[in-house]
């Protein structure tokens, strides 16, 4: 007896769907991880600019002490108006 083959496969057009969904899964992967590169590179230059601006602050904070220390008057506001004699002109 001779019986008929009952070997059965995918076939090409199950190559080719599964080709198709790898390629796309690679696509989307590679568009993931672009996206996530993006994302580390904004926070790291986000943790930057907090950095540079908070060495912004504590430099005028130090140039502020700086010139309380080096001028006491003026850090009081003593020396802010005109010096003595030099009043407005139209007073005398």
């Amino acid at each position: 007896m001779n019986t008929p083959n009952s070997e059965v496969s995918p076939g090409i057009l199950a190559f080719a769907a599964f080709f198709l969904l790898a390629i796309a899964l690679w696509l989307l992967m590679r568009n993931m991880f672009t996206r996530l590169r993006r994302m580390n590179l904004a926070e790291r230059v986000e943790q930057e600019r907090r950095a540079e601006e908070e060495r912004a602050r504590q430099e005028m904070a130090e140039r502020a002490r700086e010139i309380d220390l080096a001028d006491p008057d003026r850090s009081a506001g003593l020396g802010d108006g005109p010096e003595e004699g030099q009043g407005r002109r139209d007073e005398v």
